[in-house]
């Protein structure tokens, strides 16, 4: 557990001049921040909130570098609240008890409201996030969590009910330009003093190499002025091959506006799309030269298995995700045999996109109909009173009946009967779709009895 100040000499002086450059280009003010303007923008939600002075307690979720400490710490600037940064991994209940204590002692004696802020708070236990409950419901305290992994999957219903998931978005290369442009500028805390001369295509070979993560882009131009700003003024030159040797990374073989990577991404594509392995094979190569990122290709791979293939060979999806690891695990040059053999499993594979189709209807369905009420008889009735309320009355347990199916309605009244999943006659989904057929048609002849 920690204790920030935000506003006495913790935040400028000497131990922020020799902090890393992402430190100490970090913004201070909403004003200062660059990007994340779904959040950000004239009358988004939290700006709002900082202005009217209502803040709210909230989960940030968003890749690594997306500014999610960044803004733990500017809106307790903003609100001239006491801000508590709390390690999710090292801290437990007897920390969060001291953490409310102080959250207390500063609300009676200097009416100072607490924010306190979670960095991985994906972290927490349950019963570590059951502890902060009260206070966040009473609004003792301000909960600010930060993490990267999916907030349903990780925070505890009732914790999720009392704050506001905001997702951050990864930054745009507009945005990293201006960052990287800020701190060339900056002559307090960047390099404003240096007089570098960077070519722009080294701007935006750093920009990209940094893939959306302002700090990776900081740390990466760091690295590349330190290797210069002791030469003479006339040789603190950084070009594009300079860059490259610096970061120990080819850049990929983009045009300015990066049209060849798209160009590339979208051939493999549609080559495994195509059933074409030959074809797949070679723009996978093509890609590898470039020095593309081999995770990134994996994980369109992964999408492709789901969107393209489907259950029409459900194995396309463990193929992918095994090529991943695979990679993970062996790095290069071995590592890309393992994508190979997944491209040409794809490409080879039966094609659908049944699922791709039948999702996107899901989707639509719940932008229209709104969140629907699950019928009561799917319900689990854990309690008393809950059965008394007809919670899980009239279930029908699948394995009761005959090959473990019964004729049954799952879905909101709203939406009875609707079908959204339609396989296709190829390869796996041809069995799919007689099972399904077969059920549905039992399903229809048991609702006109």
């Amino acid at each position: 557990m920690k204790t920030l100040d935000l506003f006495g000499k913790g935040s400028t002086g000497d131990i922020r001049d020799s902090a890393p450059l992402a430190e100490r280009m970090r913004p201070q003010k909403i004003s200062d921040f660059i990007g994340q303007r779904h959040l950000l923008g004239d009358d988004c939600l939290l700006k709002c909130a900082i202005e009217e002075d209502k803040l709210f307690s909230v989960i940030f979720w968003g890749p690594p570098g997306s500014g999610k400490t960044t803004l733990a710490r500017i809106l307790a600037r903003e609100t001239k609240s006491n801000f508590v940064s709390f390690s999710a991994v090292l801290s437990g209940v007897k920390e969060i008890r001291a953490v409310i204590d102080e959250a207390k002692d500063m609300l009676e004696r200097k009416n100072k409201k607490t924010i306190l802020f979670v960095d991985e708070i994906h972290r927490f236990n349950k019963a570590q996030q059951d502890a902060f409950l009260p206070h966040v419901e009473s609004g003792l305290i301000t909960l600010i969590g930060a993490t990267t992994e999916n907030p349903s999957f990780e925070i505890i219903a009732p914790l999720l009910s009392r704050t506001r998931i905001l997702i951050l978005k990864p930054f745009s290369e507009e945005d990293l330009l201006t960052i990287i442009d800020n701190a060339l500028k900056d002559k307090q805390k960047g390099f404003g003093t240096i007089h570098l001369q960077i070519y722009p295509e080294a701007l935006l070979y750093i920009v990209r190499l940094a893939d959306g993560d302002a700090r990776s882009a900081l740390n990466n131009l760091e690295a590349i002025v330190a290797m210069v700003q002791n030469l003479p003024e006339n040789k603190r030159i950084i070009s594009l091959k300079f860059a490259e040797e610096a970061l120990q990374k080819k850049a990929l073989l983009y045009d300015k506006d990066g049209e060849e990577h798209y160009n590339l991404i979208s051939a493999l594509h549609k080559s495994l799309r195509g059933s074409d392995p030959d074809a797949a094979l070679y723009w996978l190569g093509r890609m590898l030269a470039a020095g593309e990122d081999p995770l990134y290709i994996a994980r369109r791979m992964v999408r492709f298995a789901s969107e393209d293939v489907g259950n029409a060979d459900p194995q396309a999806l463990v193929v992918t995700m095994a090529a991943q690891q695979a990679f993970h695990f062996i790095g290069l040059p071995e590592g890309e045999l393992a994508l190979a053999q997944a491209a040409v499993y794809l490409a080879t594979a039966p094609k659908s996109n049944s699922l791709y189709v039948g999702y996107g209807k899901v989707k639509e369905t719940i932008k229209t109909t709104g969140y629907l009420s699950v019928p009561l008889h799917i319900r689990n009735a854990p309690t008393k009173l809950m059965k008394e309320l007809d919670y899980g009355k009239d279930y029908k347990y699948a394995h009761d009946y005959p090959n473990a199916y019964v004729e049954q309605e799952y879905l909101p009244d709203e939406i009875k009967g609707q079908t959204f999943y339609h396989p296709k006659e190829t390869g796996f989904e041809k069995i799919i779709k007689e099972r399904l057929n077969y059920w549905r048609q039992n399903k229809k002849d048991a609702d006109k009895k």
